[in-house]
């Protein structure tokens, strides 16, 4: 009977997930993760300073160590999809059946905003491949402003408020500026700033229908039309797509501290900025303390993101041996390009280097990466179409793991019940048309900077309390669920460790939500949160009775609907009380700078 069951879910028939990837496929479609540091290496460059690569290389080591209760949990459920978001909600349904849901959204609408985030930059590369913005010292600039050079004279009331916004100016200089400021918005190709319409969401942020939009919406198509072939098909692509697109990252990572590039002036005087986007070295202030914890707090969102290795477990063939080495793996890869790049880049380019626009918004790493190697035109080009490679490779991996955890999140009670569906191939293809549906909705918003850094600041809320409550399964799952076998045991004391990094993360939470622009990105992040609450009680009280799928409880060991004894007593509801004191407490005690 297994053997026809296992045929049947081999050839999809069945409408279930197919078991088509060993670990080094899994590893593969995870390989979307080192590229995120392009994401936000200019962010987080500006909020700490100097401090940005130690940032990064603390972020990374606590990622890296908190794997291990990952890949514990995820050997413990071989049948399930959807990774460490649903493997360790499980832990949390003895104590409060909301809890579970929660987890796995989340993680879900953490992660989900990558194809949105990744679409804006990649439309913003292809726009300056074909309509670029011509620069200040262009000769068709300077054309322009040689014969126009009349058209501003000393006595312009422009000159008058110029000199006044800019005390210290002289009259020639503030002509000459705003000549050239003419000359550019003259000559800016009309698509640039074509936009269809725009309208603004009350308390969020604008939303802007424009040519960014419209190019990304193409970008998510072309990602859906390639993942609907099945994690098989994804997973080849992923292959050649990482192989193209890491080697010349390492590469160009490694050819400055070779070279003897990096400048000690760049990573030496540890200290944070005196202000968010100031070139400016500042003090251990509560302020500077703010803006470090601030980086941390956003960082997560990249280094930690390995961990969608362990999303495809019920797609690998062998999950008992292959879970751990897909998750461990990725880690290794991701400790390598989350040490080496953000080092490369402050070393060369220095603090005041790395607030350059085109860095801050992603649209001008490429041309950083060329300089980095001291590459001519032709080469600053390729790594043009590298960078949409990267992002196309970060996208892909996006979309495959959150489409899963929203399928096994329907499979197992916790989400409406008509995202629990696959294709002929086994692709998870509602779960991918609402991802998709969803991060259109974002794009309209990420479409410009200040709606990019919104959507990653209130994204990550989310990803956060998914950590915490993971991290706290890792103990929960010790201690009530201890007759399921692990394939992969961690040492208690990682796992004790571990524990600990949750609330180190709920400080994070806590202090540097409001870093990045907008003082209401916690609350937005919770009230997100909480929207799946109502969701959740829809599916589970109307839709399902009050019951959770029998195939969910077998996967505990459970019989019928007793969830079993609480064994951990009191303690998980002591965490879920301390998380959220620190949260609330570090809100008020860290502060940014004056």
């Amino acid at each position: 009977m297994t053997d026809v069951v296992e045929a049947g879910i081999a050839s999809g028939t069945e409408g279930k997930l197919v078991r088509a990837l060993d670990w080094k496929g899994a590893f593969w479609v995870a390989a979307g993760v080192p590229p995120l540091v392009l994401f936000s290496i200019g962010g987080i460059a500006g909020t700490t300073g100097k401090l940005a690569f130690v940032v990064w290389i603390i972020s990374m080591v606590m990622g890296f160590l908190q794997s291990f209760t990952y890949a514990e949990i995820a050997g413990m459920f071989a049948n399930k999809s959807g990774g460490a978001s649903v493997y360790g909600a499980t832990a949390w349904l003895r104590y409060s059946k909301f809890i579970a849901p929660l987890s796995v959204w989340c993680n879900w609408f953490a992660w989900s905003p990558v194809l949105s985030l990744g679409c804006a930059i990649a439309a913003g590369y292809i726009l300056n491949a074909f309509y670029p913005i011509p620069a200040a010292d262009s000769q068709m600039v300077l054309d322009w402003i040689s014969a126009h050079a009349a058209s501003i004279t000393a006595d312009s009331p422009r000159v008058a408020e110029y000199i006044a916004a800019h005390a210290g100016t002289t009259p020639d200089d503030a002509i000459k500026a705003l000549l050239s400021t003419d000359g550019i918005a003259a000559l800016t190709p009309a698509i640039r700033s074509w936009s269809l319409f725009s309208f603004s969401i009350p308390f969020l942020a604008t939303a802007n229908i424009n040519a960014t939009f419209f190019i990304g919406g193409i970008l998510m198509l072309i990602i859906f039309a390639i993942q609907h072939r099945g994690i098989s098909e994804t997973a080849s692509v992923q292959k050649w797509l990482a192989i193209i697109v890491l080697v010349p990252l390492l590469v160009i990572g490694l050819y400055p501290i070779v070279s003897g590039q990096i400048l000690a002036t760049n990573v030496t005087g540890l200290v944070p900025p005196t202000a968010a986007y100031a070139a400016v070295d500042g003090t251990w202030s509560n302020g500077g303390w703010t803006l470090f914890l601030g980086g941390l707090y956003i960082a997560a969102w990249s280094t930690y993101g390995f961990e969608t290795a362990v999303c495809y477990t019920r797609e690998l063939k062998n999950p008992k041996t292959d879970t751990f080495k897909a998750i461990f793996y990725s880690g290794l890869a991701c400790c390598l390009f989350f040490f080496l790049v953000p080092f490369a880049f402050q070393g060369v380019l220095g603090h005041a280097g790395m607030l350059a626009p085109g860095i801050v918004d992603g649209t001008g790493v490429a041309e950083a990466l060329g300089g980095l190697i001291g590459a001519g035109r032709v080469v600053t080009q390729l790594l043009v179409v590298l960078m949409i490679m990267a992002l196309f490779l970060a996208i892909m991996t996006a979309m495959a793991g959150s489409s899963r955890t929203l399928y096994q999140g329907s499979k197992d009670g916790w989400l409406p019940k008509y995202l629990d569906h696959v294709n002929e191939h086994g692709a998870p293809t509602r779960a991918m048309w609402t991802d998709f549906a969803f991060n259109l909705f974002l794009l309209a918003i990420a479409s410009d900077v200040g709606g990019y850094f919104f959507v990653l600041a209130v994204s990550n809320v989310g990803y956060i309390i998914f950590n915490f409550l993971n991290l706290n399964s890792g103990w929960i799952h010790r201690m009530d669920s201890g007759h399921i076998e692990r394939p992969w045991k961690a040492p208690t004391w990682l796992i004790g460790l571990n524990t600990v990094l949750a609330f180190v993360n709920a400080l994070f939470l806590g202090a540097g939500a409001k870093v990045w622009g907008y003082s209401n990105a916690l609350w937005v992040g919770f009230i997100f949160a909480a929207l799946i609450l109502p969701v959740f009680a829809y599916r589970h009280y109307v839709r399902d009775g009050g019951k959770f799928p029998a195939g969910a409880m077998e996967d505990l060991g459970l019989i019928g609907q007793d969830l079993g004894v609480k064994k951990a007593g009191i303690l998980p509801y002591l965490a879920l009380a301390g998380g959220l004191a620190i949260v609330l407490i570090a809100n008020v005690i860290f502060q940014l700078p004056a």
